[in-house]
């Protein structure tokens, strides 16, 4: 093309040089009287000369609106001939017109390929997506998405989803950015609701992201429950078993030692022994079901939480001020710290209380058997989020016991209920938070809690 325009540039001053030697000749021709007919034919031949200028370089002019219009309009389709009625460099500005358009069609192409591929993704995809800006219109929406709003066709404007189904609406409005919203819709769907806002073109643009976790949750249930039946299962056996045994035993009991003697029973010395220590280990198992029942009861009832505002460094200072007779008893260095005087949480200052405490009573009774014990209560902000963590140098949890620790009535201890951890994983969760664990036995144990 710079070939092309340097040669157009050529012809034009060449043309440009012409038409003032024609006009330096008529000026000089019209000062003479006797050349007054060859003065007429150079104007006229100037006139010509000014034709050719203008038509020369209309034709450039037409040429190039053209082909301004055609990548305007996408118009990728027409082309420019290669003339050489103008000349070398028409030719080569229409070459230069036509590689660029073809330049254009190709990347049209593609982009439309790219399109077409992105959006055969978008359909297919199981996790139902939705976009929208800031009127509400709506710019993308999947099969998946219209499926959970309950509509076949597609929505032109969110607003449209208030009428056909409000509840989803809201949960829809109410999707902060970051953060996600749980929506139960008929027929037991369960959707987590994310959101995340873009900036396209000088517009806000909301995306919506519905994921259906029902499957993932009737999974889940279905495994809560079995390891609560195979624990339950282990409890009570553990209790009628010996219960039946002993029944079993005692009828035996009064059928060979008691012996009939007129109105009355008379059982011997060992029997009777026998028959006392029989009753007694059953009241103990009954008493010590009836307990396991209790504490199934607590596990099952616990209250809603009063939410209030909770210096974390008040917090902390108060639990370690309760476990601080406790701790006294024996030679555990212990360590309470906070990491900022202004960190506060939203919780039931009883209900996490009761979280800790439970946390630090395990840690102590890990560390009975551990030489240089130390045991930390530690409150920090990290990870966006604020963290209490418990921090112990005791026996640990193996591996295999560290997915089931959390599991109602299961526990690695002889004594207790087994529910103190899955209480305190039900307390975090009604404070939507959450409680983890990481052990090393022997070395290190952590429990985070997280808010």
């Amino acid at each position: 093309m710079n070939l092309g325009f340097r040669d157009f540039r050529a012809r034009v001053f060449i043309r440009t040089i012409f038409l003032g030697i024609s006009m330096s000749l008529f000026l000089y021709m019209v000062t003479r009287p006797n050349m007054l007919f060859a003065a007429i034919l150079t104007g006229v031949i100037i006139l010509l000369q000014l034709a050719e200028i203008f038509r020369f370089i209309s034709q450039t002019n037409r040429k190039l609106t053209r082909f301004l219009e055609s990548i305007k309009y996408s118009d990728f389709l027409s082309g420019f001939t290669a003339d050489h009625k103008l000349g070398k460099s028409f030719k080569d500005l229409n070459i230069a017109f036509n590689e660029v358009l073809e330049a254009f069609r190709k990347a049209r192409s593609e982009k439309e390929e790219h399109w077409q591929y992105l959006n055969t993704v978008v359909q297919q995809v199981r996790t139902g997506l939705l976009s929208f800006d800031d009127n509400g219109n709506i710019q993308l929406i999947n099969a998946n998405a219209k499926r959970f709003m309950g509509t076949a066709s597609a929505l032109k404007n969110i607003h449209e989803l208030e009428q056909l189904n409000p509840k989803l609406y809201q949960a829809i409005r109410a999707a902060a950015p970051g953060k996600s919203e749980l929506y139960k819709g008929s027929n037991d769907l369960y959707l987590t609701i994310q959101s995340s806002e873009l900036r396209i073109r000088g517009a806000d643009v909301k995306l919506i992201t519905l994921q259906n976790i029902q499957p993932e949750l009737q999974k889940q249930e279905l495994e809560a429950w079995q390891n609560l039946t195979r624990v339950l299962r282990h409890e009570i056996m553990n209790s009628i078993t010996p219960i039946s045994s002993l029944t079993s035993t005692l009828r035996e009991i009064l059928d060979h030692d008691m012996v009939r003697k007129e109105n009355h029973y008379e059982l011997k010395d060992e029997g009777a022994d026998d028959l006392r220590e029989g009753l007694s280990t059953i009241e103990n198992r009954s008493k010590g079901l009836i307990k396991f029942i209790d504490a199934y009861r607590e596990y099952t009832s616990l209250p809603k939480p009063k939410l209030a505002n909770v210096l974390l460094k008040d917090l902390i200072e108060h639990v370690a001020q309760l476990m601080k007779t406790e701790l006294k008893k024996t030679n555990i260095r212990f360590e309470a710290t906070c990491s900022s005087e202004y960190l506060t949480i939203q919780a039931d200052v009883e209900m996490i209380e009761q979280v800790l405490i439970n946390l630090l009573k395990n840690a102590i009774e890990a560390l009975v058997e551990t030489k240089n014990p130390t045991l930390q209560l530690i409150g920090r902000y990290d990870e966006n989020s604020v963290k209490v963590e418990v921090i112990d140098n005791g026996a640990g949890i193996i591996k295999e016991a560290i997915e089931k620790i959390f599991v109602p009535f299961y526990t690695t201890k002889r004594t207790g209920s087994g529910i103190g951890l899955s209480l305190s994983r039900q307390i975090m969760q009604m404070h939507n938070g959450s409680i983890s664990v990481e052990s090393e036995p022997d070395v290190k144990t952590v429990f985070t809690l997280r808010f």
